[in-house]
């Protein structure tokens, strides 16, 4: 057996070489086909994470471009820091729906970010398996509701039950509005909550009760700083959802444009103005250009919340 294995011919790697050949008798080189193939797919991920970059550049110049216009008719005083918004007396103050804007946002968080991060803890550490499985499809399919629902639930729910309880004429105001998105933004926080808190290793955890730490103790101390970067990116997928959200909005906050001196008041917000006032605007027009400037303004707004999160993030984050 041995003589025979030894005496059997061996190929060179020429002739191993030459004997992989494709029907048109040229080499098949495998290694050289997937090394195009690795550098096609790395200059297309590329392309288009270019593309994408190209896109919102494009967007945030032609938004800047038609949106700072406005300022070769009225000073930039006028429109940041005045409250008189009448487009047929060419008055154009945006005082109003900048601050709308930051009061709807700002009255989301508050609400929405506890109840989140409380609804993830309950999934991810109190809740048994079987619950769990049946409670996360719940939140799955609560994202992908439209808008347009919230706001007419809102709209034939929520007000009538504020008009009850407040004993308000009107009910539709800035609670109404934060409320709906409240219960938008809620499934998208606390799924991704939940992920991160569930992706904490569970050595972490069992640490923390073997040196006598309640389960109480544990959640705020170790699972909670721990998810904490999973956390903030859901809030900031939250708050872009809220800070953009349209239809909902204008059918609950009254669309006034009226400063908010009361939760109860009916007031208007950037993006409710812009949707309910753009079908009627000449195109060349000081009206126009002041509708774009308030769409890259609450771009600008979103980049700010963006940034400030990553801030924050990295000031709370270990020092090297």
């Amino acid at each position: 057996m041995l003589e025979s294995a030894a005496s059997r011919p061996t190929l060179s790697r020429s002739e191993l070489g030459g004997s992989l050949t494709t029907g048109s008798g040229k080499p098949f080189d495998r290694k050289r086909r997937l090394f195009a193939m690795n550098r096609f797919f790395r200059w297309a991920c590329i392309a288009s994470a270019c593309f994408v970059c190209l896109v919102l550049v494009l967007i945030l110049l032609l938004m800047f471009r038609t949106g700072i216009m406005t300022f070769s008719h009225i000073s930039f005083a006028d429109f940041f820091l005045s409250a008189n918004w009448n487009p047929m007396e060419e008055q154009y103050g945006a005082l109003i729906f900048i601050f709308g804007t930051f009061a709807l946002t700002a009255l989301t968080l508050l609400i929405s970010v506890p109840l989140s991060i409380m609804i993830a803890v309950f999934l991810s550490v109190f809740v048994p398996s079987w619950l769990k499985n049946a409670l996360r499809p719940v939140l799955d399919l609560l994202v992908g509701i439209p808008s347009v629902v919230y706001g007419y639930l809102g709209l034939t729910v929520l007000i009538p039950l504020i008009r009850n309880v407040t004993g308000s004429g009107m009910g539709d105001g800035l609670l109404a509005a934060s409320l709906v998105l409240t219960i938008m933004v809620l499934p998208t926080i606390s799924r991704i909550s939940d992920d991160a808190i569930s992706a904490v290793p569970r050595k972490f955890s069992d640490a923390s009760y073997a040196l006598g730490g309640t389960r109480f103790q544990t959640v705020w101390k170790v699972l909670l700083p721990s998810a904490r970067s999973g956390i903030m990116y859901a809030v900031i997928l939250g708050m872009a959802r809220a800070i953009g959200e349209t239809m909902a909005v204008v059918m609950v906050i009254g669309n006034t444009a009226q400063l908010a001196d009361s939760l109860l008041k009916p007031t208007s917000v950037l993006t409710s103005n812009i949707v309910m006032q753009i079908s009627n605007v000449p195109f060349d027009s000081t009206w126009n250009y002041s509708l774009y400037l308030m769409g890259f303004l609450l771009l600008v707004i979103s980049l700010l919340m963006i940034v400030t999160v990553r801030w924050l993030q990295r000031k709370g984050g270990p020092q090297g």
